[in-house]
């Protein structure tokens, strides 16, 4: 386990060999079974070929996947939470190499959020969102009830977690679709990114322009 005040983190092979305190075993291990199955498997509305994140197989497999919760008695201050989240990503990821930095992924579980109202979780991942991108980090929010569409059916709804989460890795030139509808959060990519933008990226900046 590592961690400090604000939460605690271990990975998912820790999760899994259930050594976590046994009073956050059962959401955890919920996550897990979650990202093993539903996220590294093919789903027939998803709208393309593949996993639903390409991500989270190879992030396993590395050991690059951890999982997180907020310290005891740290629930009313969320906000410093997620602080720790990013603090924490960043200290494991100067450690990487590049090709690795992009696998790391950190999840905060959040248990005691209400599974049936997304607005406090919605709220506090669009609160992080603009200083996140802007140091090259995504953030983004998982609960039973999200309503974000899929990137190619708007009728999927690949954001719908078991448990409520927020979710933390590298900001990559293909995140452009996530970023499309803020100006600010796009200045970032295009400052990050640009000229080395791919071919298919740079069609969606076009279209979007148009």
């Amino acid at each position: 386990m590592r961690g400090d005040e604000r939460i605690h983190l271990w990975t998912a092979a820790e999760v899994a060999r259930a050594e976590v305190p046994r009073r956050h075993l059962p959401y955890l291990r919920e996550v897990l079974e979650w990202s093993s199955e539903f996220l590294v498997s093919g789903h027939p509305e998803l709208g393309r070929s593949g996993p639903v994140c390409p991500y989270t197989q190879p992030s396993l497999r590395k050991q690059l996947f951890h999982l997180a919760v907020p310290a005891d008695g740290a629930g009313a201050d969320l906000s410093s939470a997620v602080g720790s989240l990013r603090a924490w990503y960043e200290r494991l990821a100067a450690g990487l190499e590049e090709e690795d930095q992009e696998l790391l992924t950190l999840l905060l579980v959040l248990p005691h959020f209400d599974r049936t109202d997304s607005a406090e979780l919605d709220g506090l991942q669009r609160a992080a969102k603009d200083a996140f991108v802007a140091d090259g980090l995504m953030i983004g929010q998982f609960h039973p009830v999200c309503e974000e569409p899929g990137l190619w059916n708007s009728l999927f709804r690949p954001l719908r977690a078991p448990v409520p989460l927020l979710a933390v890795r590298k900001l990559l030139v293909f995140d452009l679709p996530f970023l499309l509808g803020d100006d600010v959060h796009m200045d970032h990519y295009l400052r990050r990114f640009a000229p080395d933008i791919p071919a298919r990226v740079r069609g969606q900046l076009v279209s979007r322009m148009g």
